[in-house]
């Protein structure tokens, strides 16, 4: 793990930790606010008071600028912008995706991120898109990866930390690859870049895949920024695959275009008739006076922050709490496209689980996808250590009967557990009086793995319901 940050809390893949800069330590998950120094829509002294930690600003606009570049060069970003606390600064990537090609060398504008006291520098790479052919993905890949190589023999220790960009475009195995060969360079900060098309496009699966193969390449260790995240409706599940920093343009891009921002999707100005929520913009406003505001865009940028902020510190505290799990879930049904990113997640449960504490607080059970959440997992993976000998009645819970050697109660997901672990983690979870399918599935692959694991035993199995693929386990033994 880098010197410069420390984890506190885990929760699935996620993390609470303190990231060391220069200019402050930043507690993350944390999100960036993006400044433009020509379009300052909020004055960076404003993003602090609305509860910005860390701002993240284009070096290559600044170098391009003669008066921003000598201001910069000679007083340093922070003065330069007005903000006191640390600041990341992009290398012109951005630029170089929309117009091909910028008139500036990786190592010289990784220089003059360093002259102007950047917290964070990031090289010049290249933003792969998704879906390009193959070879241009790797052929490209390897431009940034001998750029991040250069970057990194000529860096100094000490000071400003140095990014390194994950690349890759959507083939998960050149990610994993990147991450690996990133994460051996010994970066402070793993970006994981060339993304954002995918979140303007709901390709939350696609996204999903992409992270995890990165995540996946680079190991637990190396805090990670997610590119362009700057929707809150996606931080659950940025920061459930082990995201550390978001940066949002969104707040103040979404503003000029008169969408409003929550947790649950994006909203049209004009079509409110409420404002949904209690920020210092909306607590006092009805819908249309500020629709009708001479200052609208403005407003609108200042509730879309304080929206995004408050996410990134509900993603905070359910990690505190163990609970992470459940606000995926919850944010991913305010879209159809979210419920495709939290279902790409499953297959990646097992990775999870390794990475995820095992004393948490009761979970609830939310549905299908919780199935294969880590509690559930990890029980099934330890349910042969159950060990069980003469007749065993395995029944609903609740049920106590005479004339058995041990009584099992069943509760989907988890299956069969002895009565004497009823009040005890994960068999305490919250679970609907009716079970769904997923769920019935896993406690049923249980009971087989448990029965398989006690040839010995005698088993009697009495539940009210059972799948008709199921229906032979019904009094049988074996």
């Amino acid at each position: 793990m880098p010197d410069c940050f420390e984890v506190l809390h885990k929760d699935l893949a996620g993390r609470i930790g303190r990231l060391r800069t220069p200019h402050g330590v930043v507690e993350t998950p944390a999100l960036m606010p993006v400044v433009n120094p020509h379009l300052r829509l909020i004055e960076p002294a404003d993003l602090e008071r609305l509860g910005a930690e860390i701002l993240i600003t284009n070096s290559y606009i600044i170098h391009q600028d003669p008066e921003l570049h000598d201001l910069a060069a000679k007083e340093g970003v922070h003065r330069l912008l007005g903000f006191e606390g640390p600041i990341m600064t992009d290398s012109g990537a951005f630029q170089l995706s929309v117009y091909g090609n910028i008139d500036v060398q990786p190592l010289e504008i990784l220089d003059f991120q360093r002259l102007i006291a950047s917290d964070i520098c990031v090289p010049l790479d290249i933003p792969t898109p998704p879906d390009v052919p193959r070879s241009r993905a790797e052929a490209e890949l390897a431009i940034t990866e001998e750029r991040l190589s250069e970057a990194r023999e000529d860096w100094s220790e000490g000071g400003s930390l140095l990014a390194g960009p994950i690349q890759g475009s959507t083939y998960p195995d050149l990610r994993f690859g990147a991450g690996r060969r990133v994460g051996e360079m010994g970066f402070d900060l793993c970006p994981i870049g060339a993304v954002v098309p995918l979140m303007e496009a709901y390709r939350f699966r696609d996204l999903v895949e992409v992270v995890a193969a990165s995540k996946q390449g680079l190991g637990p260790a190396a805090p990670v920024h997610l590119f362009g995240a700057g929707h809150p409706m996606m931080f659950a599940l940025a920061a459930a695959l082990g995201c550390d920093l978001f940066d949002s343009a969104a707040y103040a891009l979404s503003a000029r275009q008169g969408r409003y921002l929550t947790t649950s999707g994006t909203l049209h100005l004009e079509e409110l008739k409420y404002l949904p929520c209690c920020c210092e913009v909306c607590r006092d406003r009805a819908a249309e006076d500020l629709a009708e505001d001479p200052e609208r865009t403005e407003l609108l940028a200042r509730h879309n922050l304080s929206v995004s902020l408050a996410e990134v510190r509900r993603v905070r505290q359910s990690i505190w709490e163990g609970s992470l799990w459940e606000l995926v879930e919850r944010r991913a049904r305010s879209h159809p496209k979210m419920i495709d990113g939290l279902r790409a997640l499953i297959p990646h449960a097992g990775w999870i689980e390794t990475l995820d504490p095992a004393a948490r607080s009761t979970c609830f059970y939310m549905g299908p996808e919780s199935a294969a959440r880590p509690e559930v997992l990890r029980y099934g993976a330890r349910i042969e250590r159950i060990e069980l000998s003469g007749r065993v009645l395995v029944a609903d819970r609740g049920v106590r009967e005479d004339g058995f050697d041990q009584i099992l109660w069943f509760v989907p997901p988890f299956g069969p557990y002895p009565q004497e672990l009823a009040e005890t983690a994960p068999l305490n979870a919250e679970v609907p009086a009716e079970a769904d399918g997923a769920g019935i599935a896993q406690a049923l692959a249980n009971l087989k793995r448990l029965m398989e694991s006690n040839p010995s035993a005698t088993f009697e199995i009495r539940l009210k319901e059972l799948p008709g693929g199921w229906a032979d386990l019904r009094g049988r033994g074996r």
